[in-house]
């Protein structure tokens, strides 16, 4: 009988719910990551700042940082290592991130790799689309933010810019992902 591994790479696809065109990311981590790191890595992934509370759902399992000013039925995420929730292919879990503007990130674990000791891990493979910013009021603010920056005539066009330069120093690009940026991140 073959020795299974301890460990794998495994090959996610993070998708934020509810956005067309679609903003996701693909990235190789491995397997027996604790989930209160995934968090740190997805934040990084996707262009987060970390401002906000998070969860990771999976079926009617819940997984938090846990908070004595919130206390809840959900798991200690730091007890936890992903594959102890994503087992197969195909298997699917949410991450939820800032519980006012409801980010819901698909995770879906695409492929289960063989680890490899000389792997630079987590590492983003492919990406698509900037992350939204911060605050912006979920899925219909960032539409009515994206519509009042691309139309000068519109009576928010100003006060947008100015708002958004003030938290970034590019001009913000809905199309903009950095694939070597978010692997320096990651490694640094």
């Amino acid at each position: 009988m073959e020795a299974k591994s301890l460990r794998s790479i495994y090959q996610l696809k993070i998708t934020l719910k509810g956005m067309r065109p679609p903003i996701w990311r693909r990235i190789l981590m491995a397997s027996t990551t604790k989930l209160d790191d995934v968090h740190l890595i997805f934040q990084i992934v996707m262009g987060w700042t970390n401002s906000h509370m998070h969860e990771f759902i999976q079926g009617r399992d819940r997984y938090v940082e846990p908070d004595e000013e919130f206390p809840s039925d959900a798991k200690d995420e730091a007890q936890y290592r992903l594959d102890q929730l994503l087992k197969r292919e195909k298997e699917k879990l949410i991450y939820t991130y800032d519980f006012g503007d409801g980010w819901e990130h698909e995770v879906v674990l695409e492929k289960i790799l063989p680890f490899k000791t000389s792997a630079v891990l987590p590492i983003c493979v492919k990406g698509c689309r900037a992350c939204p910013p911060e605050d912006i009021g979920g899925i219909g603010g960032y539409m009515m933010f994206l519509e009042a920056i691309s139309d000068p005539a519109h009576p928010e066009h100003e006060d947008m810019l100015e708002w958004i330069a003030d938290d970034i120093e590019d001009p913000f690009n809905p199309e903009a992902f950095d694939l070597a940026e978010v692997n320096q991140l990651l490694q640094s």
